[in-house]
């Protein structure tokens, strides 16, 4: 973030709106309240044990985006942190790109943090993001011809051929042999 923000690395420090065009589209939450907000937010990550560990990723991204705590970059913090909070609780989501199948589908992103800001809850939001789980879930247990050049595609090859084994980097040079030790890392 450094040259883009002269706030980067620490809390936004003005009121801030989210525009379409010259239309607002959301005004975040004011700045003296983002300290307790984002306290707020972490506690519900931590304490919220009767609530699944993956509807908690979804709004603890969505609630980041709506407190907009930056003046830069809340999408990517967010894609962020809902990607760790899913690779926490399960290592699969570590070799899932939902930050790519967001982009593929970043009208519909928008769209749904839209509709969850008009709502006042994160259901919308909530609800698309399991569809693109449950794509990314669908094109992972397909099993396609290895492509060197597309490592998504190689992770789900591999995957059907080492399924219910652990298996070393070695191994998968093995499966994918036109690849460098450091790709297959």
């Amino acid at each position: 973030m450094e040259g883009l923000t002269n706030e980067n690395g620490k809390w936004r420090s003005d009121s801030v709106g989210i525009f379409k065009g010259k239309k607002i589209s959301h005004i975040a939450p004011p700045a003296k309240r983002i300290c307790e907000l984002m306290r707020d937010l972490f506690d519900f990550l931590t304490n919220n044990k009767q609530i699944s560990w993956i509807i908690k990723a979804y709004i603890f991204h969505y609630e980041l985006e709506f407190i907009h705590p930056f003046a830069d970059g809340n999408g990517r913090i967010g894609r962020l942190w809902q990607q760790l909070i899913l690779m926490k609780e399960d290592p699969l989501f570590e070799y899932i790109p939902l930050e790519v199948l967001v982009k593929e589908n970043q009208a519909e992103y928008y769209q749904a943090l839209g509709e969850s800001d008009k709502l006042g809850e994160s259901t919308p939001f909530i609800e698309f993001s399991l569809n693109i789980i449950d794509t990314a879930l669908r094109s992972y247990s397909q099993i396609p011809q290895p492509s060197s050049k597309n490592p998504f595609s190689r992770l789900i090859y591999a995957k059907s051929r080492l399924l219910k084994k652990w298996f070393s980097r070695k191994n998968y040079i093995e499966i994918h042999q036109d690849i460098s030790t450091s790709t297959a890392s």
